[in-house]
């Protein structure tokens, strides 16, 4: 007992409450978008994986992040794993919407896209944590970026492109924490900008140009492409400073506003507190952020600080995209909200990433 004591008072729980109160904000959103259906089966689900994600996010926080980080064929493992989970969807997942991104197991889901984030953060940690002196070398940059492109591509041709975009910009930063110099960042963007001239022209479905298309510009087909953000513009927009009140959205209860419980969840959260609402939980990602990457900076080791920088670059991106998409300044590229959106694969794999991020913050 005493030494379990021990344990939870070295956790920051300024991080960990950060998180508790995100994911119980998400939870009240879901609730209030179940009223019209009066359908609450999603809540209940949500509850049980967030049960489940604390519990893991405490073991991970026991277990020593060096055991991980010092089996390479451990990881390996993982990494082969994702990617035969990954190939599997094609030939076991339902499509959804168009696309197959979740096994079905009853009544819950598996997104293998949430493990594999999580792979990947470990592994260029790993990679980069003892090349890092090496990385003007072009090879090292290259052979990352192929653990990076076989799941990417993969993923891109689910159709899931706002995932395969995630991993490609959690390679690209860990590259600038490494350390990467400026003439290999300049023909690593021109690279990309040819890939993406390619993409458009002999890749890309027609619905993901539509997205794109309807972000550039605003009156492309507003009840086609562009509906989903006309009305998550309309719910934040009506809201004022402190909202239409709890379960009072229109958008959100008369069922203009789609995805309320993924995608457009800000939204429904803006619809119906305001102002106040959104800056609370933008306040909240602000602490959980700053905490994980001050525990980043205080570690001299490359592994730690990678993994740390990493997952707090894969979050801050998630935010800024997803709240992107829902402000019409991105396109509608289907990335959740961490910690708000429903969906368990995210929440659960999420927590073991905090909790892991609890193990490094104290250990020596």
């Amino acid at each position: 007992m005493i030494i379990i004591a021990s344990h939870f008072k070295k956790l920051d729980w300024i991080l960990i409450i950060s998180a508790f109160i995100l994911t119980a904000i998400g939870l009240i959103s879901i609730y209030s978008s179940s009223l019209r259906s009066e359908d609450f089966f999603d809540l209940q689900k949500q509850l049980f994986f967030w049960a489940a994600a604390c519990a893991l996010m405490i073991l991970f926080s026991y277990i020593d992040y060096r055991n991980i980080r010092n089996d390479p064929y451990f990881l390996l493992i993982l990494y082969f794993a994702c990617i035969a989970l990954l190939a599997g969807l094609f030939f076991f997942a339902p499509e959804i919407r168009g696309v197959k991104s979740w096994y079905k197991i009853g009544s819950l889901s598996f997104d293998p896209i949430e493990l594999t984030k999580l792979v990947l953060i470990i592994l260029l940690a790993k990679y980069f944590s003892v090349r890092h002196i090496e990385l003007y070398r072009m090879r090292h940059i290259l052979l990352s970026g192929f653990y990076v492109f076989i799941p990417s591509l993969i993923i891109f041709f689910q159709p899931n492109l706002g995932s395969a975009l995630i991993l490609i910009f959690l390679w690209f930063f860990i590259l600038l924490i490494s350390g990467i110099r400026v003439r290999q960042l300049l023909l690593l963007l021109l690279s990309g900008i040819l890939i993406f001239g390619f993409s458009w022209q002999f890749l890309l479905k027609d619905y993901q140009k539509e997205r794109i298309i309807s972000f550039v510009s605003q009156d492309y087909e507003p009840l086609g492409a562009g509906w989903s953000q006309t009305q998550a513009k309309i719910a934040i927009g009506s809201a004022g400073i402190f909202g239409k009140g709890f379960g009072k959205g229109t958008q959100v209860q008369y069922g203009f506003l789609p995805e309320t419980k993924t995608d457009f969840v800000i939204s429904a959260i803006g619809e119906e507190f305001g102002f106040f609402g959104i800056s609370a939980v933008l306040f909240l990602f602000l602490i959980l952020v700053w905490r994980i990457i001050k525990i980043s900076i205080s570690k001299e080791r490359n592994f730690p600080r990678l993994f740390a920088s990493g997952f707090a670059a894969v979050l801050v991106t998630e935010i800024l995209i997803n709240i992107g998409m829902n402000l019409g300044l991105l396109p509608v590229i289907g990335i959740a909200l961490p910690f708000l959106s429903y969906g368990g694969s995210g929440l659960i794999f999420t927590y073991i990433a905090l909790g892991m991020v609890l193990n490094i913050d104290k250990t020596a």
